[in-house]
């Protein structure tokens, strides 16, 4: 009983701390209330998040603002066609010593942070979008056979315009897996675009308080990893995921028509995290099946890849995956649907 109610305790704290978090971003971002859940939810698992949107959508001053509400380093780097590698993680540089001896010396990027802000990420050349692989994963920097510790927590929280615009490389799909959720950012509606224009037309400007500091993003993490998942709800995942692998023993037609390549496990794990973040805060220690569903799409829409059909025929990696929800059951022994 003790522990239960401990859960239950631990619980409810984590809704007051996220929302004073979400309040202090709500001072400066008018709406996108979904995409706000989506970067909170990706800072509370300790995964990276991905915000694609035409420009002038507010996701740089989404992630500024973020950064301003934790206690907790801030960079920005600004992608561009020639930015190099070494212009993200540092380099080795000749140094004179009080001595007068001349020595190598590691002077670090702006990736050494908490938090980096990875503007308009597919503007840079494949070979500097991969500077970004180690980082993301493994949380260090290796640079002349020395390994670099990145301090924890550590997110990437990047923006990309839509491929389609001029002048845009598509991210590699060892990078994209490397997202917990890719977020799609939208236009505000008339309300907020009136709100937006009272906001920022006038000369008072609303600095956000900070709200959390690194240990305790990490105290949350814990507890978020300790929520409970019975074995079917699990399951479910699974087969969510499996749907998605053209010709494989969970696939749809609709898979094999439209898909190229499925998600990796990596997707599994990040609706896992995702949906016992959703279940914290509906006050909640075990994770539901309409848990998994809300996270469902941002933590696969950039894990799948359509084939030429699909392409050709202009269906979207959304409209796939919807599909794929729609027909996966949450019974583990009923059969797969026929189309």
């Amino acid at each position: 009983m003790s522990t239960a109610k401990s859960m239950e305790e631990r619980a409810e704290k984590f809704v007051q701390r996220y929302q004073a978090v979400r309040e202090q971003i709500a001072r400066v971002i008018v709406g996108h209330d979904e995409i706000v859940h989506g970067v909170l939810t990706c800072l509370f698992v300790g995964g990276h998040c991905l915000l694609e949107g035409v420009p002038g959508l507010g996701k740089t001053l989404l992630v500024r603002t973020l950064a301003q509400t934790l206690d907790l380093d801030f960079s920005r780097i600004q992608f561009t066609p020639d930015l190099m590698p070494a212009d993200i993680l540092g380099t080795n540089m000749v140094m004179e010593s009080s001595s007068g001896r001349r020595e190598f010396q590691f002077q670090k990027g702006p990736i050494f942070t908490q938090i980096c802000l990875a503007d308009e990420i597919n503007r840079a050349t494949p070979k500097t979008q991969s500077a970004m692989l180690e980082t993301m994963q493994e949380r260090s920097v290796s640079i002349a056979n020395q390994v670099f510790k990145l301090k924890e927590p550590f997110f990437v929280m990047a923006t990309q315009n839509p491929i389609e615009q001029e002048g845009t490389y598509p991210l590699p799909e060892a990078q994209l897996d490397r997202f917990f959720f890719k977020l799609m950012v939208g236009y505000s509606s008339r309300q907020e675009l009136n709100t937006i224009i009272d906001r920022t037309t006038r000369s008072v400007q609303i600095v956000p308080d900070k709200a959390m500091d690194g240990s305790e993003i990490l105290q949350w993490q814990n507890v978020i990893r300790e929520v409970i998942m019975a074995t079917h709800v699990q399951d479910y995942i699974v087969r969510l995921v499996l749907a998605t692998h053209p010709n494989g023993q969970f696939a749809f037609p609709i898979t094999n028509q439209y898909l190229r390549w499925g998600a990796s496990p990596r997707a599994a794990q990040t609706i896992a995290l995702a949906a016992k973040v959703r279940a914290l805060l509906n006050g909640r220690y075990n994770v539901s099946f309409e848990d998994i569903r809300r996270v469902y799409l941002p933590a696969l829409r950039h894990r799948v890849i359509l084939n030429f059909e699909a392409e050709a025929e202009g269906i979207g990696t959304d409209q796939v995956l919807l599909d794929l929800l729609e027909k996966v059951s949450e019974k583990a022994d009923q059969p797969a649907a026929a189309s």
